[in-house]
């Protein structure tokens, strides 16, 4: 609730329930309808009900048009369908057939029907076109002058009707048959001599939107053009109503909202949020979490083949989320980006060859970079003794920098060339979303970067014969690689071990530890030196030596 709401509404509430409608009505009477339709419609259904039906006709009606549609239909319930028909008698067109539109069919009908003749043609005209055009958010409410007439006599005409119009910024020219001619601000006729003739200060240049157009369209040409009003033509060029700034504003409002809910991965929304009931906002949901949940399988399968590395150099799984996260990150970048580009026409398909190349460049600054960065905090690691990737951690380093390269440089590709691909198909660009490109990159990154690893690594810490678990007998200090419970026998645990000299010629040992044979019972941490006490046939003790 912005600041005047906030002050005023304690006051309205008390004058409400007081019953001195009087005040009310001074007090609300020179407030915004904006500013009144965000304090009653912050009451109680009563409470807002009354406030409505004892306000100056005038200031309901004007208010009533900024009350969210899940509360204005519980106001009219509250004041009657009588009552009700008063205030939308009153709104303006435009946002008369909006409300109209948005009420249940069998209340909707009774309202039309109770509207005076003229307003209830008016009404039903607008409702006669496409939900999403043009005409439904025009409004018949405006100034026509002639040509002919001196820009005097065209004041005086605007002084006389522009009561009733949705604005006098900018008045249209008309011939006899109706047909538009020219539009012209407010100020030429103020500032041209009296005598002058109307058509001396027309110059015939103006913009103008067909009824049936997709109201995007009225968005784009209000942004290039900088008008505050387009005027609406039929296909003779007959001038039926004008388009203005503040309802292009709503549906501006209202296409950015439905695109980010795309892009998070979710079907649009039809009603507010808080106003969507519980099994509806699951059904938007559910069908891009489970087309997500099905792709990521993938990533599983893509582990599945690389099993045998995995198994044998531990320290590659370590890194298996930074990387693959990194190629989610950089895709979804690029995706949000391309797709905010196609909805301002910065960019258009033509284009998709620029964009691919400026990607391409971005993409493999971006994957060095990152990439860069992962290789010094390996060798950081290192030689600070935080963290032991092997002596061959400079080979470690390599693979990093190698895979987070190509990883980032395929989800930016991915990212940004996936809007062409569904603008190509007719599909909505929003659609892919973020969540659905990085699950896209999550998937072939895995194959990139232990692709990657088994090209470097395969004759270092992936050489199959390193890897033949060297068994170790008497009392043997070794050094943790890695330490994992038992899946069969939760009081084991599976250590991953090397001896000094697997340490210096690489291979590792595996053994089973009882968790009451540790130290204190407490699991040894990769990077910690231990020795290892056997008996006969299995560990019967670990102690503690040092540790990095």
């Amino acid at each position: 609730m912005n600041p005047t709401a906030e002050l005023l509404a304690p006051e309205i509430e008390e004058l409400i329930r007081a019953g001195n409608y009087a005040d009310l009505r001074a007090s609300l009477h020179h407030v915004h309808p904006a500013d009144v339709a965000e304090i009653l419609g912050s009451l109680e259904q009563k409470d807002a009900c009354l406030g409505f039906r004892f306000l100056q006709r005038d200031d309901a009606a004007a208010a009533f048009s900024y009350i969210p549609p899940d509360r204005q239909q519980d106001i009219i319930t509250g004041l009657g369908e009588e009552a009700a028909a008063g205030v939308i008698e009153r709104m303006s067109p435009d946002d008369r057939a909006h409300l109209v539109d948005e009420l249940p069919e069998e209340v909707a009908q009774r309202i039309v029907a109770s509207l005076s003749p003229q307003t209830r043609k008016v009404t039903q005209a607008i409702l006669g076109y496409p939900s999403e055009s043009v005409g439904r958010l025009m409004t018949p409410d405006y100034v026509t002058i002639k040509p002919a007439w001196t820009c005097a006599a065209a004041i005086d005409h605007i002084r006389a009707k522009g009561r009733d119009a949705e604005t006098i910024n900018v008045v249209y020219v008309v011939d006899d048959a109706g047909k538009l001619i020219d539009d012209i601000r407010l100020r030429q006729l103020l500032l041209a001599p009296p005598e002058a003739l109307v058509e001396t200060v027309m110059n015939r240049n103006f913009v103008t939107l067909r009824a049936d157009q997709d109201r995007e369209e009225a968005v784009s040409a209000m942004l290039r053009y900088d008008r505050t009003a387009l005027p609406v033509v039929d296909s003779r060029g007959v001038l039926i109503g004008i388009v203005t700034s503040d309802d292009v504003a709503d549906v501006a409002q209202a296409e950015v909202t439905e695109d980010m809910q795309k892009m998070g991965g979710s079907e649009a929304l039809e009603e507010p949020y808080m106003a969507t009931p519980l099994l509806e906002l699951v059904r938007k949901r559910i069908t891009w979490l489970a087309a997500l949940f099905i792709g990521e399988m993938g990533t599983a399968s893509a582990l599945g083949f690389f099993e045998h590395q995995l198994e044998r150099s531990v320290i590659l799984s370590l890194f298996i989320p930074l990387i693959v996260s990194s190629g989610g990150n950089s895709g979804s970048q690029a995706s949000s980006l391309i797709i905010r580009a196609m909805a301002l026409r910065e960019i258009s398909l033509r284009d998709w060859w620029r964009v691919f190349r400026r990607e391409l460049a971005c993409g493999s600054l971006l994957g060095l970079g990152l990439g860069m960065l992962g290789l010094i905090r390996i060798h950081v690691w290192q030689w600070t003794g935080i963290g032991h990737y092997s002596e061959h951690y400079h080979l470690v380093g390599f693979t990093i920098l190698t895979a987070v390269f190509g990883i980032v440089l395929w989800g930016c590709i991915v990212g940004a060339m996936l809007p062409f691909v569904l603008k190509r198909i007719k599909l909505d660009p929003a659609t892919s979303s973020a969540p659905f490109v990085a699950t896209l990159v999550d998937v072939t990154g895995i194959v990139i970067y232990l692709g990657a690893a088994t090209l470097i690594l395969r004759t270092t810490l992936l050489r199959p014969e390193l890897h033949n678990d060297t068994p170790l007998t008497g009392s043997t200090e070794v050094y943790v690689v890695s330490a994992t419970p038992d899946p069969d026998d939760k009081t084991e645990y599976e250590l991953i071990v090397q001896t000094a000299d697997q340490h210096e010629k690489g291979g590792t040992s595996r053994v089973r530890v009882p968790l009451k044979g540790l130290p204190g019972q407490a699991v040894p941490k990769p990077g910690d030196h231990v020795r290892i006490l056997y008996d006969v046939s299995s560990v019967r003790e670990v102690e503690s030596t040092s540790a990095n």
